[in-house]
């Protein structure tokens, strides 16, 4: 039982500010994001007083197909400068990969940013998923995360200050400002820029403390300029095409453009969805006619957002094609395009709902009407509109399923998609929305199979993030309602009105369901009750844990047999998650264990189980095996260190690199060291002398047992496999317990202590005589374990997080003999293999690893004490 002084320290400290902030970081941010939007939108409203539906309408119409297909070959260009992103990335931090792969990840990741808002996260969570897969490490893609995140904000921020600077004083005219102000900001952000290049200019490495950081050199900086300028000026000549011809210049659009797309990139609103519009409003809206604006604005959004997304979609479906799938290229680029299928189709159900919703808030054309009105009777119209928001809010809510590959998601946006193709034409004859729901549901069949987690989309609570995108959704349509409507006075008989020709009350009804329903998921996802809570564990479980860990090959998963931890088994029972809880976080030790096709729903479960209670998920020392899955499942991955593990069949002690290992040998031999290995049923009969040997050792270290990752001295544990012994004078004066396994794959120790008068270098001779004995034996692989903080990139360009790791591994002597157990475990020449720890959210990574080190060393005292 947990002491009340080991947990009232972290309690304190969570409780404090900036553990509130912590705690509720998401909620805070999503509730920022709505007040931005909310402001954005009134202040857009009350910019656009004098503008009328009907003239949007009509601006829309009188868009030639000229400035259409300019606006679409432009959008190519900016697209094909955004995948120049990911590869100028990979050439910085040295990495080769396939780029017809690496192509259409950057652009399904750019489609889905674009759209779904939050870039950082949404693309570069394609990219975990992508690059994972073609071999590269966490940490490499981390790396490209961060230099396309850098190059996209510096390369605004430098085109749009230049941009600025030479047309300062007609932007200064457009938006009402003084000309000096402009340029003088201008002239700062150019001159800090100028500095970093000037400094990085042949691959510097500035160093901030124990930080260092290689600033890229001059011709990646240039190179990358180049890029950045391209993007943003095709991107900006996508709009700039669709208005009309006004006095206003290509450079002082630019300007405004660039200052919208940063503000709307900072909002963190769903593709600055208001933002970005509020913006170019205010800076253009008294040089060109605000109807044409808005109409032109709306047209960018289906351009510019809407058809890549479209795009990826079709791409993906021509992949699945056996006849395009034969060619080699298109091959490599349809298994990328299934595996990112779920993000795809989530964010296309996004739009796809969004797009329901805003169409049954907006006026059917009056032809369209009247043709309906000679076959289709009024309630059905009526009923037609109303139930479409509610389908439009069903594909909103299944986009989330979907990107967590839930078969109830699939069901759920199946059935809304088929719904609102319906009732689109019925309600209003809206053929493109029907096509692009026919395309949707077309793809949702052609990737059936991606939808294989048996869920229920019921119990998948909204987080804050998906709850503040569906306010955005249902606040937007409610803009537009009053917006469309603004000449019509509210009276309480619109809610009774039923007419052909009565829009207002038709879309005030189906504003009012969308409202109620929004609500009550929202309600139900922030305020439903814990579900879950684990109970203690059970020796029947334990007992069908050990039956999985004896058919599989890792010998660490043997640490269950403990008891301390709880269990958490998949659907079918063949695989389980061992972990403990401390404070907010659930941390799963290693891999799951058993058979691995059951892994990837079973690390699902896991996470959404620890959301439901408002846990924080984390998977210790897991391998790279499991990288995949984990990021699947929203989850951030950093180095933590490196296993070493010997391979048995190859292991000999000839040589004079283990020339020190046979010295050991015979040193022991000398003193009088005898080796052997008690089998499992003979272990009772020499348990107390293990237990005085165990307890002399606790004493003389004055130490305390460990937990978690590590076994304890109990009996059951140390009666449950082998235990190798030294003994010395016909006494055991050693002993190490062994984990092992049915397969024979592998073979570890756990506890390993020996009596104070041992002589020394017990412990090399104990290691080499058991590496001997499994050899023998027949086992493939012995386990030495983890070198924690080992093998942390030293590159200048590493992450942050390598460079805090490497720094403890260098000067963290006084606190854990890192460097020492590192030296110990190479005597032996093992592969090293890397070990990770994997968070829901990476600003939590160390809380995470604070609530582990806690956890394993049985409270705060152990912490503070050993």
């Amino acid at each position: 039982m947990t002491e009340k002084n080991d947990v009232t320290p972290i309690e304190e400290a969570e409780d404090g500010l900036s553990g509130f902030f912590e705690r509720y970081k998401p909620h805070l941010t999503s509730l920022a994001v709505i007040a931005v939007f909310v402001m954005m939108t009134v202040t857009i409203y009350r910019l656009t007083s004098e503008v009328r539906y009907d003239d949007i309408v009509v601006a829309l119409l009188d868009t030639s197909w000229k400035s259409a297909f300019l606006a679409v070959l432009f959008t190519a260009l900016s697209f094909a400068a955004l995948i120049c992103y990911d590869l100028n990335a990979l050439e910085f931090i040295g990495k080769r990969l396939k780029k017809p792969s690496v192509i259409a990840t950057a652009f399904i990741a750019y489609a889905v940013g674009n759209t779904a808002g939050f870039g950082p996260l949404s693309g570069g969570a394609i990219r975990f998923r992508a690059y994972s897969r073609m071999g590269l490490t966490p940490s490499d893609i981390a790396r490209v995360i961060a230099f396309v995140t850098l190059s996209f904000g510096l390369g605004l921020l430098s085109v749009s200050a230049l941009a600025t600077l030479i047309v300062a004083p007609r932007v200064a005219s457009i938006m009402g400002v003084d000309a000096i102000w402009l340029r003088g900001a201008a002239v700062v952000v150019i001159l800090v820029l100028a500095t970093l290049i000037y400094v990085g200019r042949n691959g510097r490495v500035v160093q901030i403390r124990q930080l260092k950081l290689r600033l890229p050199d001059s011709r990646t900086s240039s190179r990358q300029f180049l890029v950045s300028a391209l993007d943003i000026a095709a991107s900006a000549s996508v709009l700039y095409v669709l208005l009309p011809e006004t006095n206003v210049g290509w450079p002082s659009f630019f300007a405004i453009y660039a200052t919208a797309v940063g503000l709307g990139v900072l909002s963190h609103v769903p593709a600055g969805l208001g933002v970005f519009e509020a913006v170019m409003v205010a800076g253009l809206g008294n040089a060109i006619s605000l109807d044409q604006l808005l109409g032109g604005l709306v047209l960018y959004r289906v351009i510019y957002h809407v058809l890549p997304l479209l795009f990826a979609i079709i791409l993906m479906l021509i992949t699945e094609m056996k006849q395009f799938a034969a060619k080699p290229v298109m091959a490599d680029i349809g298994n990328l395009a299934g595996r990112l299928a779920p993000s795809l189709l989530s964010a296309f159900a996004l739009i796809l709902g969004a797009m329901l919703i805003f169409s049954s808030v907006t006026p059917t054309p009056n032809s369209n009407l009247d043709f309906l009105s000679n076959f289709v009777p009024l309630p059905i119209i009526e009923a037609a509109h109303f139930l479409s928001s509610i389908l439009g809010l069903g594909l909103v809510v299944a986009s989330r399923g979907l990107s967590q590959r839930l078969d109830g998601a699939w069901w759920v946006a199946l059935v809304a998609a088929a719904g609102g193709l319906f009732l689109s034409l019925i309600k209003a004859i809206a053929i493109f929305e029907a096509i692009f729901l026919g395309v949707f549901i077309v793809a949702l069949f052609f990737n059936m199979r991606a939808f294989t987690r048996h869920a229920s989309l019921l119990r998948q609570a909204l987080g804050p993030t998906w709850i503040a995108a569906m306010a955005v959704i249902v606040a937007g349509a409610a803009t537009i309602l009053l917006f469309v409507y603004r000449d019509t006075d509210y009276s309480q008989t619109l809610w009774w009105q039923f007419e052909f020709s009565e829009e207002a009350p038709r879309g005030l009804r189906a504003v009012l369901g969308l409202v109620l329903a929004s609500s009550t998921i929202a309600i139900f996802s922030l305020l439903r009750p814990v579900t879950y809570r684990p109970e203690e564990i059970q020796p029947e479980d334990i007992e069908k844990a050990t039956d999985i860990v004896a058919k599989q090959d890792v010998a660490d998963a043997n640490l269950v047999r403990m008891g301390d931890k709880h269990i958490m088994f998949s659907e079918k029972g063949n695989a389980f998650i061992m972990y403990g809880i401390r404070g907010r976080s659930w941390i799963a030790l290693a891999d799951p264990v058993g058979d691995e096709s059951e892994f990837s729903d079973l690390i699902w479960q896991f996470v959404e189980t620890v959301r439901a209670n408002g846990g924080r998920a984390v998977f210790y020392q897991i391998s790279s095996a499991s990288l995949p899955y984990c990021t699947d499942a929203g989850l951030r991955a950093f180095k933590l260190g490196e296993l070493a593990m010997i391979d048995l069949k190859r292991f000999e002690l000839k040589g004079g690199k283990l020339a020190n290992l046979r010295q050991s040998l015979s040193r022991g031999a000398r003193d009088g060291l005898t080796f052997s290995v008690v089998d499992t049923p003979d272990v009772p009969a020499i348990y107390d002398e293990l237990k005085q040997v165990s307890d002399s050792w606790l004493e003389h270290h004055n130490t305390r047992e460990k937990t978690f990752s590590l076994g304890s001295f109990e009996r059951d544990y140390i009666l449950s496999q082998p235990v190798a012994v030294l003994h010395k004078d016909g006494k055991i004066t050693a002993f190490a317990n062994l984990l092992m396994t049915d397969t024979k794959s592998q073979v570890t120790v756990d506890l390993m202590r020996f009596a104070p008068d041992a002589p020394r270098g017990s412990m090399d001779f104990l290691f080499v005589s058991i590496i001997e004995h499994m050899r023998e034996q027949g086992y493939a692989q012995f386990n030495l374990g983890m070198a924690p903080l080992s093998g942390m990139s030293k590159r200048d360009a590493a992450p942050v997080w390598d460079r805090i790791g490497g720094t403890l591994f260098e000067h963290g002597e006084r606190f854990y003999n890192f460097k020492g157990l590192r030296a110990f475990k190479s005597k032996f020449h093992p592969k090293w293999e890397p070990r990770y720890v994997a968070v829901s959210n990476g600003t939590s990574a160390a809380l995470a690893l604070m609530d582990t080190t806690v956890l394993i060393s049985g409270g705060v005292r152990g912490v503070i004490g050993k």
